[in-house]
């Protein structure tokens, strides 16, 4: 059972009694003094991975100082956060933390670290909607005929997804909670390989991100039928919400900027600014909206809340679903 502190979005405050007001200030002032290691947990060339690489490179330019990318895949991105975890907390290593942490913390039971507590929420950045994309062999077209057709047709339908518990996946398992459906679930070892199946009809819907299918939806290979986010994407403006159908579904692919728990509050404060004022750059912005994203802004309490709302709504649909990743 997930336990989401009550004062966590006050749990930054943590690290400041750790030195004398004077010389934290001036220390934060002096920040950053040598190069920053910025820890994404997924490999390069992703969306991720670009986002991270921009807001780095534009933080050295500004700070005048190197914000270098450290890839550290694995476990579902649970060792590059365990790395920040360990870190220092002096401010030269950050992590790219996002919803698979938040789908981690139920997903895996025997984790070494827990992330609403031992990572301090420093700024939000981008937000990814994903697509729910069906084969078109798949009869109905509007959601609502989805779930008709789903529901008279149990056994039928089956959900590609990169792996147990990412975001693809659970953004499926939501929907069949909230709308009362049972497709099941179908594991790949990559999107890549999903996605064949998907053309070859092995199996017949996925929630994608939309770097993964968009191409194929424009060929016309598979149908688009709605976007995870609440409200419609800017990027896919033709393409419905499924909360237009089901109200209160959300699932999106977040990210936003972490440090070690007793990070000093004077540095996570100046580096949630210089993200925000990099997030309001317009060249940046629009290579976001590039890659299907949305850039957000937002102070560290903003984050934390995000984080822990986060957490306890993928607690309950990893334990609907009854996924489990030792």
């Amino acid at each position: 059972m997930i336990k989401i502190p009550r004062r966590k979005c006050l749990h930054l405050a943590v690290g400041a009694a750790a030195l004398p007001m004077v010389s934290r200030v001036a220390w934060a002032q002096a920040y950053p003094s040598r190069p920053v290691r910025l820890i994404v947990p997924f490999g390069p060339g992703g969306g991720t991975d670009i986002v991270a690489r921009l807001i780095g490179q534009w933080l050295s330019e500004r700070l005048r100082q190197q914000f270098f990318i450290d890839n550290r895949p694995g476990a579902g991105g649970n060792l590059g956060t365990e790395a920040v975890v360990r870190a220092p907390p002096d401010g030269y290593t950050l992590a790219l933390i996002g919803a698979p942490s938040a789908i981690n913390a139920t997903l895996y039971e025997k984790l070494p670290f827990n992330f609403i507590r031992d990572i301090a929420p420093v700024a939000i950045i981008v937000r990814f909607p994903n697509v729910m994309v069906v084969n078109p062999s798949v009869p109905a077209r509007p959601v609502p005929e989805f779930i008709a057709y789903a529901k008279a047709n149990p056994g039928k339908l089956n959900m590609s997804s990169p792996g147990v518990g990412s975001t693809p996946h659970v953004a499926g398992e939501l929907f069949n909670m909230m709308a009362g459906v049972k497709i099941a679930h179908v594991p790949y070892r990559s999107v890549a390989a999903g996605m064949t199946d998907m053309l070859s009809g092995q199996v017949q819907v996925t929630f994608g991100t939309t770097a993964s299918t968009l191409e194929y939806v424009k060929a016309g290979t598979l149908r688009a039928l709605a976007v995870t986010t609440a409200t419609r994407a800017a990027a896919l403006p033709e393409l419905p919400a499924i909360a237009e159908f089901v109200p209160g579904y959300e699932a999106s692919a977040w990210f936003g900027a972490g440090a070690p728990r007793a990070t000093p509050i004077e540095i996570v404060i100046k580096l949630n600014a210089d993200i925000n004022t990099c997030l309001t750059d317009p060249k940046l912005d629009s290579r976001i909206a590039e890659l299907g994203g949305v850039a957000i802004t937002g102070t560290p309490a903003d984050f934390a809340r995000l984080i822990a709302e986060e957490t306890e709504k993928w607690a309950k649909v990893v334990r609907f679903s009854g996924a489990k990743v030792e």
